[in-house]
């Protein structure tokens, strides 16, 4: 084997690394293959305390969805034992069937911690959720145990939430690269929310804010 021929294996072998260790990590394109839904702000049903007007706990301006919720804050029904929130629930896409998914870009504020920013709510019992990300201390979380995505405070993100039915999975994208797979909950139906639901160890204050949602579904 000539020296120039050595050469260009050790390359294409050293390309072919790379791809191989790499190339999971590379932003895909995950609406590909997804047909894209009619939403507007009908779909948006805001959750908060219930003795509050909505405008004190939620803005709406220059395409940006503002939601932000205080520990003290009394749940969103008056019977509720429910922690506070101020959360949008996606309506009328409820679903029991198919490849859902939900894409938005979002933004977490420095020192919200202790909070669910999205869920995919539908779950057998005991659970109530399919997926919840939460963030803890810069850090976003599937639930508590696994770090998704680290240093997320004061940058806009774009995440990408796919739920598989019958295949029972659920995928997470930040930016394009899958950061957790895992199986799902099951469940009779199941929907999409967004927001601040306050979790153990909640900070004082505790804000998201979204843009640019969509909610798509599989051909």
């Amino acid at each position: 084997m000539s020296s120039n021929t050595y050469i260009l294996f050790y390359i294409s072998f050293v390309f072919f690394y790379l791809y191989k260790v790499m190339g999971s990590q590379a932003p895909t394109d995950t609406t590909l293959g997804f047909v894209s839904q009619p939403l507007n702000q009908s779909n948006f049903e805001i959750q908060k305390s219930y003795d509050l007007p909505i405008e004190q706990r939620y803005n709406f301006a220059n395409g940006v969805h503002k939601l932000w919720v205080f520990k003290t804050d009394k749940p969103h029904k008056r019977f509720s034992k429910t922690l506070p929130r101020t959360e949008i629930r996606v309506r009328d896409y409820d679903y029991s069937s198919g490849v859902w998914q939900f894409e938005a870009y979002a933004y977490v504020p420095h020192g919200t911690s202790g909070v669910s920013i999205m869920q995919v709510f539908g779950s057998k019992p005991p659970y109530t959720t399919t997926t919840m990300l939460r963030v803890y201390e810069n850090n976003l979380y599937y639930y508590t145990k696994h770090v998704i995505f680290t240093n997320i405070y004061d940058k806009w993100f774009r995440l990408n939430v796919i739920h598989d039915v019958e295949g029972n999975t659920v995928k997470v994208y930040i930016d394009g690269v899958l950061r957790y797979e895992r199986p799902g909950r099951e469940g009779e139906s199941h929907y999409f929310k967004f927001g601040v639901y306050m979790q153990s160890d909640g900070s004082f204050y505790m804000e998201s804010r979204w843009k640019d949602i969509r909610i798509l579904k599989q051909t």
